[in-house]
């Protein structure tokens, strides 16, 4: 009897490791989450990551979600729509997150849009454009602007607040410069402009010689350009340098401090459209900015709040939701009222936000407050 006793006492310990293991392990709520860490979109990754991660360490340390820690599981995309696919299954598949969120470009959010949604996981996209990426299905949302209601916007900006009228477009040729430049057509005539050329340009373009002796020949009151901080920042020194003074309207591409620093000097007075307002004094944007550029040592940006949103509304989501199941998931998310640092995210039923458009612009060498546009019939997005 005693050997007996003394067999299930010791087959009872070397279980308990095994049990706490265990135990350890559901105690963890993994959020999936792909950026571009490396390649050309690298710099934009590491924004997105570092707001992530921050988003995750303040939940953690509140405590977590219901007395579980949230587990972020990163993967590099490199912005390119076919890793995304894999990454994306790997994340349910092996994985077993509860939620995807996307830190990356409209390309590989895309692809992996229709990966969550077919396979009935939450999906959130933290600042792509692309129209398309909440159409995947109603496992899809989108915390950040589409491109046509920022180009709207736009706009607003260039013929409304900045009173110019004879415009060039100027527009990188993808997603995120097509639906910019698509909504900003759509409402030029309502604000009186005239759109006197559109000018177009590859990813990979980084001389605008023929491009600049266009727009000057033009002679615009103000150009809108689409790119991001790496083909604008030398499109706009190559405009500047060619004597081209006229107002630059760009937009959430150029939300970087890169972007300052590619360009110089000539980056004094762009404008651009974007989410998230430096000179806010809404705690939850103040206090964003400072914990972000105490944990990254790097001056903040879109890409970064916008990241650092979408996670937090994951957060909000599995509180309300008190579950991991994915359609108790998927309707809290939904149900989203939840004050951020780009805005007060709530969703219309196609999964798209309706907030108001920060502009700012680049004063003695930093990203500073410009004006505000919150028309909510401007900005409605589509709901279905």
């Amino acid at each position: 009897m005693r050997k007996r006793l003394a067999f299930i006492v010791l087959a009872v310990v070397l279980a308990i490791p095994v049990w706490l293991g265990s135990g350890h392990a559901a105690d963890t709520i993994k959020i999936g989450f792909n950026a571009p860490l490396t390649g050309f979109a690298a710099s934009d990754g590491k924004s997105a990551s570092e707001g992530a991660k921050l988003a995750v360490e303040q939940i953690n340390a509140a405590g977590g979600i219901n007395a579980k820690m949230l587990e972020l599981v990163i993967y590099d995309d490199q912005a390119k729509p076919a890793q995304a696919i894999p990454i994306a299954n790997k994340l349910i598949g092996q994985d077993k997150v509860v939620m995807g969120v996307s830190g990356s470009y409209s390309g590989p959010t895309r692809s992996a849009a229709g990966v969550f949604q077919e396979a009935g996981i939450p999906y959130i996209s933290a600042y792509a454009i692309h129209p398309d990426i909440t159409r995947a299905g109603n496992y899809v949302f989108r915390t950040s602007f589409l491109g046509g209601v920022q180009g709207r916007g736009g706009a607003k900006l260039v013929g409304d607040i900045l009173g110019k009228k004879k415009i060039v477009i100027i527009t990188l040729q993808n997603d995120f410069g097509k639906s910019l430049a698509a909504g900003f057509k759509s409402k030029a005539a309502d604000f009186g402009i005239k759109i006197i050329n559109e000018y177009q340009y590859s990813i990979k373009d980084r001389q605008f010689g023929a491009i600049v002796a266009k727009v000057k020949a033009d002679n615009p009151e103000a150009i809108y350009a689409s790119g991001y901080y790496f083909t604008a920042g030398p499109l706009v020194s190559q405009l500047r340098a060619a004597g081209v003074t006229v107002p630059i309207i760009g937009q959430e591409g150029y939300d970087s401090q890169k972007f300052i620093e590619i360009a110089g000097p000539s980056s004094e007075g762009i404008i651009i459209t974007t989410s998230l307002d430096r000179d806010s004094n809404v705690p939850e944007t103040r206090n964003f900015i400072s914990a972000f550029e105490k944990k990254a040592g790097f001056k903040v940006d879109m890409v970064a709040a916008s990241a650092h949103t979408a996670i937090m509304v994951a957060a909000d989501a599995l509180k309300r939701a008190g579950s991991t199941e994915p359609e108790a998931l998927r309707k809290a998310i939904a149900a989203t009222n939840l004050k951020a640092s780009t805005g007060t995210i709530s969703f219309n039923q196609l999964g798209e936000v309706l907030k108001s458009v920060q502009n700012q612009v680049v004063k003695d060498g930093n990203w500073h407050r410009h004006s505000v546009i919150d028309d909510p019939a401007l900005l409605a997005p589509p709901d279905k």
